[in-house]
């Protein structure tokens, strides 16, 4: 044979079968130009240059693994619609006497062909895309934009690894699928379908019950920490509780379907819930597979919206006013009332000679312990604590700066406090700490004081206001974690107000001062943290931005792969079903009549993967919600309202491809069969 034979028999296998090798030669080119966007801004010098840069980059680099992870499965996945349509071809070249051989070295060249068109296609697009995404970014951050164009020569080289292994892979697994079959399973592998399947009850009663027992952690779960704990066992019982009661589910609805004689007798029900039932089996999983990337759009692109709009929120929060102050001492002493009063005024002298008096000030002094609890008990020793949802962290503030600060005018007598509890909830009337003091809690309260340590903790805090702090103070003063160190923290914490002055340089000068002066040593204080809100700020936009960004590139990818599933899907149950309505047509069925049956039986199927991935997102709402309090996100309304508004934008997507790929359905299984 000439040396260009097989490439061209290659070539004209994929010009023939244009209709399914476009969108497949489509995807492959997104996905590498997504792949080659997130390498490039993961190892780009353009975002280094930008405050929080190694943070993004590592977000970048950790979407980067998601995006090679879930390329290689769902390419395997839609190959497989691509070897189904090819195998009667193949048949029929085995029954001509080419041998299998010959065969490997067609699927060999069918291979490269994609491979470079693909990865030419996705390289081009990436690259012309990549400034866009990379000034995208840099307007999410609200830095300064540079136009100069650049190419990534270390993203190109891990593109082309990924993406070769990954077609290397596809070539051995379509191989292998040839090599296993005979000339006749390959020539009748397109006729041959799936016996109706039974009804598995079994199957079904245990999917039901794995998306019960996943709803309920979702529901009930009360910790941030115990919910990202459990978030992933809960996201692989709903994955296999949706594919198994879709499977088996489908297959009952089917059978109730054609139970009843007065919907199923009629012309548009009786061929589609027919069809239905032949291949419920594949065709259910492939409206799981479809539910479960639509869960995963909505759930990626509601919790990254929410983190990045209702960014302000969490600082604000995390950083409650201007000049954040936090000063820690070895000793009771640094906090007497004296000290606390000289090391304020010190600060302020500094204040008002630079940039005018401190406005909203407020300060107050506190004890800090961490430990397990147990009951009403803390436990400082947490390697005996029976989960790390037990963690807490317990501040001690004194009655005197919480009236001060909130403007309030309690009374506690010795021994009694008053409890704010954070992110969770604390029933007991008395808390006692393990080999220290025991608090009876005369009173709840529903508001506090402003602490961004307290926001920025990802564990429960139980904020305790006592009467004395230095009783309380002897009463922990004992305690030490498992390695011995102590475990009591004095702090005293000063926020205020500048204005729209430059807060770096102000914080730097401050520092200059506290340090040089010897003001802060001289009254006992060890060290201190300075924060500002706007420097901060840079550095959570940062962050959510960058999440923002890989939510809406995940969210592409994932909508790519359930519209391409929906597109083959379509493919190849047009052909299926081409013999069929051609059959009902010789025996008098109308145009009309056979499209009323296509929509009878697209909207009976198309919509529940809709439905059960609304399903997935209301009882994942608690649990997510949860998570974003772990980034201080606390605004529900907020979170509810981006949940809906990507479910109703998601919807419209959702129904415009519904009726573009029904009209290639219809298309297919109206044409005439020659």
């Amino acid at each position: 044979m000439k040396i260009g034979f097989y490439p061209r028999l290659a070539a004209d296998g994929i010009r023939k079968n244009r209709r399914t090798f476009l969108p497949f030669i489509l995807t492959c080119a997104g996905m590498v130009m997504m792949f080659y966007i997130i390498m490039y801004l993961a190892s780009g010098d353009i975002l280094s240059s930008t405050f929080g840069a190694e943070t993004m980059q590592q977000i970048f680099a950790l979407g980067s693994w998601v995006i090679m992870v879930f390329s290689g499965i769902f390419l395997f996945y839609t190959n497989s619609f691509l070897m189904k349509r090819r195998k009667k071809e193949f048949g029929l070249y085995s029954i001509l006497g080419m041998g299998k051989g010959n065969i490997a070295r067609i699927l060999f060249w069918e291979t490269v062909i994609v491979a470079v068109i693909s990865i030419v296609l996705g390289l081009i697009g990436g690259i012309a895309f990549s400034k866009m995404a990379e000034l995208g970014m840099v307007r999410i951050m609200g830095e300064e934009a540079n136009y100069r164009l650049s190419v990534s020569t270390l993203a190109i080289k891990r593109t082309l690894e990924v993406f070769g292994v990954i077609f290397l892979l596809l070539l051995l697994n379509s191989v292998l699928q040839v090599r296993f079959s005979s000339a006749i399973s390959l020539l009748r592998s397109e006729s041959a379908g799936e016996k109706p399947p039974k009804a598995n009850w079994l199957v079904g009663i245990m999917g039901v019950l794995l998306l019960a027992a996943a709803y309920w952690l979702a529901v009930t779960i009360k910790d941030p920490v115990e919910a990202l704990l459990v978030f992933f066992a809960a996201v692989v019982m709903v994955i296999i509780g949706t594919y198994m009661v879709m499977i088996a589910g489908s297959v009952a609805f089917c059978r109730l379907l054609q139970k009843n004689k007065g919907y199923y007798y009629k012309p548009n029900h009786f061929v589609s819930v027919s069809s239905m039932a032949y291949r419920m089996k594949r065709n259910g999983a492939g409206l799981a597979s479809i539910c479960i990337l639509a869960t995963m759009v909505l759930v990626t692109i509601a919790s990254t919206s929410c983190l990045y709009f209702g960014c302000e929120s969490v600082i604000a929060s995390r950083y409650p006013r201007d000049v954040n102050l936090l000063l820690r001492a070895d000793s009771m002493d640094a906090l007497s009332d004296e000290n606390t009063e000289n090391i304020i005024a010190a600060v302020d002298g500094y204040v008002k000679s630079n940039v005018g008096a401190p406005e909203n000030a407020y300060h107050f002094r506190s004890l800090t312990i961490s430990g397990g609890l147990n009951g009403n008990v803390i436990e400082p020793d947490i390697t005996k604590l029976a989960s790390a949802a037990d963690a807490r962290m317990i501040y001690f503030i004194p009655l005197s700066d919480y009236n001060a600060v909130m403007g309030e005018n309690e009374t506690l007598a010795p021994g009694e406090a008053l409890l704010y509890v954070n992110r969770n909830s604390f029933k007991a009337d008395t808390l006692s700490v393990s080999g220290g003091a025991t608090f009876r809690i005369k009173k709840r309260l529903r508001k506090f004081i402003e602490n961004g340590e307290t926001s920025m903790n990802m564990l429960t805090s139980l904020n305790f206001v006592v009467p004395d702090l230095e009783a309380a103070a002897r009463g922990l003063a004992g305690l030490a974690n498992f390695n011995g160190d102590p475990l009591l923290r004095r702090s005293l914490v000063y926020n205020f107000d500048i204005g729209p002055d430059d807060q770096e340089e102000f914080i730097n000068g401050l520092s200059d001062f506290l340090r040089e002066s010897g003001i802060k040593e001289s009254l006992g204080f060890t060290s201190c943290t300075l924060e500002s809100h706007e420097n901060e700020r840079r550095d959570y936009f940062s962050i959510f931005g960058s999440l923002f960004y890989i939510g809406i590139i995940m969210s592409l990818v994932f909508l790519i792969a359930a519209v391409l599933i929906i597109y083959y899907k379509q493919i190849s149950e047009g052909y299926e079903d081409q013999s069929r309505f051609e059959i009902m047509r010789k025996v008098g069925m109308t145009k009309r009549e056979i499209r009323r049956s296509i929509n009878s039986q697209l909207l009976t199927v198309f919509f529940l993967p809709l439905a059960m991935a609304a399903l997935h997102i209301v009882f994942a709402f608690p649990i997510i919600r949860k998570l974003l309090l772990l980034f201080d996100m606390d605004n529900i309304g907020f979170f509810a309202a981006t949940t809906g508004i990507s479910v109703l934008l998601f919807v419209l997507f959702y129904t415009v491809v519904y009726k573009l790929t029904s009209n290639v359905y219809y298309n297919i299984v109206s044409e005439t069969r020659k």
